[in-house]
């Protein structure tokens, strides 16, 4: 038994160690990010979509949030929750729906900002594209590849890539919703449906260096699922990037990609 338990405790650790070690390479890479598009001038691809991404992320969380606060209220009024709970007149069972609320709102926030994102994945796929192989040319000191039939199909595998992770999304988020109900234990629901949000987003990131970096015979879900720090940890710093209103959700999806890009080709030379 004893064997045992070390040997579970030594797979943790292993398994947090590598965790943290792609957590601290998707990280700087966002640094990485800022001093390659400085240096070799790329502004315009960043601020011209991250304008027009910025303005439709505004307007869109305002209607989203219109719309679950509508959706709170029908749950509190149109079913007669609240005066169900009027009639207990018990202050901590108030608290606990009170509380339960919120973390509905949340979790439906984060669940349109997903919609929105992916919508915006596909939109932008052809500026991810772009972003993606000028930075794989940086790194590497190679001219860019300039066939249209090759940006075509890497534009379609994004695309691809973003309707399947939206898909599978939408499933482990109504899953969370549903946990969310259960008192006490849904409190924590928001903290998942962030991570979540985070893996998800840097899948997709990830996904558009992945086929020029990759130098063995398994895919991008292979290699995510070894990798999650990766992949959470770009997702993170985009979204901690929107709370700097305006200003970071312009900069957030370019950087995004660009940092994931750096981070593959990091993780491609210290495997060779």
């Amino acid at each position: 038994m004893n064997n045992f338990g070390n040997s579970a405790l030594i797979v943790i650790l292993l398994f947090l160690n590598n965790m943290l070690k792609d957590f601290i390479i998707s990280i700087q890479a966002y640094f990485k990010a800022h001093k390659l598009i400085k240096n070799h001038k790329l502004w315009k691809w960043v601020l011209i979509p991250g304008i027009l991404y910025a303005i439709l992320f505004g307007i869109s969380m305002y209607f989203f949030s219109k719309s679950a606060n509508a959706v709170i209220h029908w749950l509190n009024v149109e079913t007669g929750l609240q005066k169900w709970l009027i009639s207990l007149d018990q202050s901590w069972i108030g608290f606990l729906f009170t509380v339960g609320g919120i973390i509905i709102w949340i979790i439906l926030m984060l669940l349109y900002f997903s919609m929105f994102k992916y919508i915006w994945l596909i939109l932008g796929a052809p500026v991810f594209t772009f972003l993606t192989h000028r930075t794989i040319s940086i790194l590497e000191k190679t001219p860019m590849q300039a066939q249209p039939q090759n940006y075509i199909a890497w534009m379609l595998d994004g695309i691809k890539m973003a309707i399947r992770n939206t898909a599978w999304q939408i499933i482990y988020v109504f899953a969370i919703i549903l946990i969310s109900l259960l008192p006490l234990i849904g409190w924590i629901t928001p903290l998942l449906a962030g991570m979540v949000e985070c893996y998800f987003y840097g899948f997709s990131m990830l996904n558009y260096s992945f086929d020029k970096f990759n130098t063995s015979n398994f895919n991008s879900s292979t290699f995510i699922n070894r990798h999650r720090g990766l992949a959470i940890s770009n997702g993170m710093v985009f979204y901690l990037m929107h709370c700097f209103i305006f200003v970071g959700w312009i900069f957030a999806p370019s950087y995004a990609v660009i940092a994931a890009t750096i981070t593959m080709h990091e993780v491609k030379t210290k495997r060779t």
